[in-house]
């Protein structure tokens, strides 16, 4: 994903332009943008139809979190399932930076010690049990780096540390993790004395679904929808169809735990991270195409930095050259699919650096043969629209009911003015966050 600070500017300058609203239904919309533009605020009354009558409706504070150093969390169980707990991680921004986890009465610290050994259990209880189906808690935290709000549906999950210390957290990738079978997805958090920036991510996986409230020291409110209960198999049953449509592994990326039962679905990159040669050879014909395009006229990359607009055209030694921002050779699936190889790996020439997000996220939403300009000649009805696209990413943005969330490291990539997919939330002076569980109830 694009830096924390790029990240906001793009949220803030969005709201500046005032971008229309896409797919907003008649319902109540507290989507990440129901103006489009992922900044906007909006007053919301029917939240509070949205609690069960033996939830407790936690009133937002009288000063900003950013303010008091504390921000309250409301954790609701939106699932059909009993056995849901929550956990809270990350560095406390305050206490040097240290791990930080919440203990299960979701308002005490915990600071594990460094250990001798790796695979080091935790001292304390950290699963903060949600209880019933509709059921609430409130957290308190402190100010966090990095943080993520954890959840998991059947069985609670482990967290172990090793030496430094650094925090074991629950692993999709290794089949020996204790939490492998279990049905788990997380939400990313930074808080800190200038913001809360929130966001939900299918960047690795898609798991349970997880919505996010914002709610601020004016009791105006920004909502990302998230995916419904059924999100995950609306996906799945997707990923099946396309690759029935074009033979790739798309439905191999579906994930059943050991009874059958659909678990996760793996991102492509996750999926290539495990299976090395899967897609291997599936976005070359495009690649061809694009390199073979701007070899007889110029890419131009609308950096949206100081750099301004930026041109480059394919040489005879068959790279894309930008000149001073830098040589792109041709990138491969696997380049594409992580935003963060080969000729997207980030390095020190910072003009490169801001090439790299809008060209890589170009090339998921394959819209290379459409504009020669990017992002700004870019139109959301042209993303995924080429045979050979991102579909993990299309299908993924069409299960959520706003059609918002990170669906791949650059997905906050959008034109000036344009309509944010990234499914992020920020506020200067924030109250009351609230993270949902589950889908049950979800709204745009």
């Amino acid at each position: 994903m694009a830096g924390l600070k790029d990240r906001i500017r793009k949220l803030l300058g969005r709201k500046a332009t005032g971008a229309a609203p896409i797919n907003q239904k008649q319902v109540s919309n507290p989507s990440v943008s129901p103006s489009a533009d992922g900044a906007q605020l909006q007053s919301i009354p029917q939240l509070d139809g949205l609690f069960d009558s033996h939830q407790k409706v936690v009133k937002p504070q009288s000063r900003a979190a950013t303010a008091t150093g504390q921000l309250q969390v409301q954790l609701q169980n939106r699932t059909n399932s009993s056995t849901v707990y929550a956990y809270i991680t990350g560095q406390a921004i305050n206490h040097n930076n240290a791990i930080f986890l919440l203990q299960a009465d979701a308002k005490t610290p915990y600071y594990p010690p460094n250990p001798s050994s790796t695979g080091t259990k935790l001292a304390v209880n950290v699963s903060i049990p949600l209880g019933a189906p509709g059921n609430s808690v409130t957290a308190t935290i402190p100010q966090l780096a990095g943080g993520r709000i954890w959840f998991s549906i059947g069985a609670p999950l482990i967290f172990t540390v090793n030496p430094g210390p650094g925090l074991v957290e629950p692993s999709i990738f290794n089949p020996a993790d204790p939490n492998h079978n279990t049905n788990f997805g997380f939400a990313e958090i930074t808080f800190n004395s200038a913001q809360v920036f929130v966001n939900i991510s299918y960047v690795d996986f898609v798991g349970p679904p997880v919505s996010l409230t914002l709610l601020d020291t004016a009791g105006a409110t920004q909502h990302v929808s998230g995916m419904p209960a059924n999100g995950i198999q609306t996906v799945a049953n997707g990923l099946t169809a396309q690759t029935q449509k074009d033979g790739r592994r798309w439905s191999s990326l579906i994930v059943n735990d050991n009874a059958g039962k659909l678990l996760r679905i793996l991102s492509p990159n996750s999926g290539i991270l495990l299976n090395p040669t899967w897609f291997q050879t599936y976005y070359t014909d495009y690649v061809n195409q694009v390199y073979s395009q701007y070899s007889t006229r110029p890419l131009t990359v609308n950096t949206q930095a100081s750099f301004g607009n930026v041109n480059g055209q394919v040489g005879s030694l068959g790279n894309l050259n930008f000149g001073a921002g830098g040589l792109f050779a041709k990138p491969t699936s696997a380049d594409i699919f992580s935003c963060s190889t080969g000729p997207f790996a980030i390095g020190q020439n910072g003009e490169t650096n801001t090439i790299i997000p809008r060209l890589a996220a170009a090339f998921n939403r394959s819209t290379l043969l459409l504009t020669n300009t990017v992002p700004n000649g870019e139109k959301l009805a042209q993303y995924y629209t080429n045979p050979i696209t991102n579909h993990y990413a299309r299908i993924v943005h069409a299960a959520n009911l706003d059609g918002k969330g990170y669906a791949f490291p650059y997905d906050d990539v959008v034109p000036d003015g344009g309509v944010g997919q990234e499914g992020a939330l920020f506020s200067y002076s924030p109250t009351l966050l609230t993270v949902a569980v589950g889908g049950n109830g979800a709204f745009v």
